[in-house]
């Protein structure tokens, strides 16, 4: 089959996918939230349209969703180290702790049922939103990061949680920095950083030790479906900045509490589909 062919009969697919890399675009740069949140769940939903069992679904969704974000973490690091916004310090504490959560999370992403995985990104999505709905512009509950122990413990969580839902980090880090005083413009690019700790070894894991499902859509290696990767980052990449600019016009805080709502009712739905 040549390419023409293939682009011919796989062409609903791809223009799904390509409506993934604009949608998920334009969010991160108009509401400032990590890709992940928005390609997991769009990408679940999408291949079971096609045919694909939810396990699966969720499975591919969640590798897939990992190696788009190692591009464009790295565009997003230099964009925010540029302001001095990326805690290099932070990051040589955290870094191997993180690794560590990492490659527990995303091993067992390649051992366990994709309802497993369904019910933690539910979980995730609906405490984000409720994050998003009731947290905003809250005070601290702590004045300062917890010691060395506890610091530990929140470097491994976030590697090993987002790793196993297919998120960059900073859906759980900057909420959980901020917690503890942490400056929230520091906390979103110092999360850029960590999304590159968890991305790379995340989706290097799950595209060699994974077991491509036999129902997987077309292009799928290990876990990681290459066709979506290609659709989805030059658009993610090239619609950021079309959101920035959206942002700057319209109000920001209203459309981030529309999309905590649907967060909210997508986290939901996902964890409905595996009880109703």
């Amino acid at each position: 089959m040549n390419i023409i062919e293939f682009i011919t009969n796989n062409m609903p697919t791809l223009l799904a996918l390509v409506a993934t890399g604009v949608f998920a675009g334009i969010l991160a740069g108009l509401l400032g939230v990590g890709g992940g949140i928005v390609i997991v769940p769009v990408l679940f939903f999408l291949f079971q349209s096609f045919g694909v069992s939810p396990e699966s679904a969720m499975l591919v969704a969640t590798a897939t969703s990992l190696a788009t974000i190692v591009p464009t973490s790295i565009s997003s690091i230099r964009s925010h180290n540029k302001k001095g916004n990326v805690d290099f310090d932070l990051l040589k504490r955290w870094a191997a702790f993180i690794l560590v959560g990492v490659l527990l999370g995303s091993w067992l992403v390649t051992r366990v049922e994709g309802t497993m995985l369904t019910m933690l990104f539910g979980m995730i999505a609906v405490l984000s939103a409720l994050n998003m709905l009731f947290r905003t512009g809250k005070s601290a509950l702590y004045q300062k990061l917890p010691n060395t122990a506890g610091q530990t413990m929140m470097g491994t969580s976030i590697g090993f949680f987002s790793s196993m839902v297919g998120i960059g980090g900073g859906t759980i880090s900057v909420p959980l920095l901020t917690l503890y005083n942490y400056p929230a413009h520091k906390a979103v690019g110092t999360a850029a950083a960590i999304g590159l700790i968890i991305s790379l070894p995340g989706a290097l894991t799950m595209l060699t030790l994974g077991s491509t499902p036999t129902d997987a859509p077309a292009g799928t290696f290990g876990l990681v479906n290459i066709f979506s990767f290609i659709c989805i980052v030059p658009l993610t990449v090239l619609f950021a900045p079309v959101g920035a600019s959206l942002a700057a016009k319209l109000d920001a805080v209203k459309l981030k509490r529309i999309f905590a709502f649907v967060l909210l009712f997508t986290g939901v739905r996902m964890l409905a589909q595996l009880f109703l």
